[in-house]
């Protein structure tokens, strides 16, 4: 053997060497957890595991989300540089991993995250992190990210085993400006704020700013073996969960999570899905927002991203249509509403995803009401139930009016507006639906 050959087959085996070494630390860590802090790395606070995570039975299915609704208010220039957000999320099922979206839809230059976590809540209504559970979250590789203005971007995946039926805390910093943060309002759910970079903070303590907002988070999937696919519950204020109870979960999508994971626990044949929620406040059909992008953008604008660019969708409940009725300026077209309904449930059907639609609950007795309207509406229930428009139907309007004036709630069913539910009306909702009517897949033509 040549000395140059001698060198080069030493080079091989040195290089061999090095591979091996790398690959057996990376097993030991992800097994394990790295064990190193952060320069970021509170006074108090655990050091977070790496984010390799380790192969895993299951599938990817939404545990939680929320949709991307506007600018806030107040966050026009500086967004929310030098602070930390800790975002408070409740999930329907439970996994092994995890993963995150955040959109910077709405903001008006490229939003920098330096540096974000995922943990465990300690209990509900804290902003503290439960022992051992903080993890660091990478973009790419790397835990910096920058996210241009108008897109979204989608978190490595990271080792972290999340609970069913728990609140998440998912925290970013950003140390510049940004712009509008892209936000969704009335989140019926407690999140927080801490000046500087509090991310691995598990504390809570220093989080003494509170919002009914989630900020710029907008989706959670984890690596289940509890669900084989997602619903997603698309609608207005009405699946939202206005006039719910704060921070008590009680939206009609929340509560038939409960009731599939109930069935799933006694019923073999029970459907096994998680359930995520793309409610807005005020959404419509038809009509968009003011602004651009659009605010509260129209059912048939958003459908492609709330629902279809959602993980492994399999049935959209679709609660749509009050709105248009509502706030059109002049009596709504019930024909017009209809036909965008139906584009929905083609996008739905081109995607395999099966739609099941809601009947347009009473409003009468609030500001807005007028028989005129209430024909309209009318005149829509009697398209959706007669199964012109969805593949199958859940009745909401028959189980929460009054018996005596179906044009009004059942009195206990109203949470005092005349149009949104109260507690018992969602409850009376979740349980409105047939569960074996979500099995199945689309028509191959409705």
């Amino acid at each position: 053997m040549t000395k140059r050959h001698g060198y080069a087959l030493l080079s091989t085996i040195t290089a061999l060497i090095v591979v091996l070494s790398a690959a057996i630390y990376v097993g030991f860590a992800s097994d394990h957890g790295s064990g190193e802090s952060s320069n970021n790395t509170l006074s108090g606070a655990r050091a977070p595991h790496n984010s390799a995570a380790p192969a895993s039975t299951g599938v990817w299915v939404g545990t939680w989300s929320a949709s991307p609704v506007g600018g806030e208010p107040g966050t026009e220039i500086t967004g929310m540089a030098g602070r930390s957000v800790r975002n408070v999320v409740h999930t329907t099922v439970g996994g092994t991993s995890a993963r995150i979206t955040l959109s910077n839809l709405y903001g008006q230059a490229p939003l920098t995250i330096t540096h974000a976590t995922i943990a465990v809540a300690a209990g509900n209504g804290t902003a503290e992190a439960a022992a051992e559970t903080m993890r660091r979250l990478t973009f790419g590789g790397n835990t910096v990210v920058v996210v241009p203005a108008g897109q979204q971007v989608l978190s490595d995946t990271v080792a972290i085993r999340v609970p069913a039926y728990s609140d998440i805390l998912v925290t970013t910093y950003s140390p510049t400006a940004s712009g509008p943060v892209t936000y969704h309002p009335r989140a019926r759910q407690t999140s927080y704020a801490a000046v500087g970079d509090r991310t691995e903070d598990v504390t809570g303590t220093a989080y003494t700013a509170r919002t009914e907002y989630w900020r710029y988070l907008t989706a959670l999937d984890v690596l289940s073996d509890e669900a084989q696919g997602t619903v997603v519950a698309f609608g207005d204020s009405l699946t939202d969960g206005v006039g719910s109870t704060e921070n008590s979960n009680h939206r009609w999508p929340n509560l038939l999570s409960d009731r599939l994971r109930a069935a799933s626990e006694t019923d073999g044949d029970a459907p096994r899905y998680s359930v995520v929620n793309q409610g807005i406040g005020g959404n419509q059909v038809l009509a968009d927002g003011l602004g651009r992008p659009a605010e509260n953008q129209a059912g048939v604008s958003r459908f492609a991203r709330d629902v279809l660019g959602r993980t492994n969708v399999k049935v959209v409940v679709v609660d749509l249509g009050i709105n248009d009725i509502l706030r059109n300026p002049h009596l709504a077209d019930p024909n017009a509403v209809l036909n965008g309904l139906r584009t929905l449930v083609r996008q739905a059907h081109a995607r395999g995803i099966k739609v099941v639609g809601a009947t347009l609950m009473p409003f009468g007795g609030h500001r807005g009401y007028s028989t005129a309207r209430e024909n309209v509406r009318q005149a829509i229930n009697a398209q959706i139930r007669a199964g012109h428009v969805y593949d199958t139907v859940v009745d909401f309007d028959k189980v929460v009016q009054d018996p005596y004036d179906p044009r009004r709630f059942r009195p206990e069913y109203d949470s005092g507006d005349h149009l949104h539910p109260s507690d018992k009306g969602y409850e009376r909702m979740a349980a409105a639906f047939d569960l074996d009517s979500l099995k199945g897949s689309a028509p191959a033509r409705l």
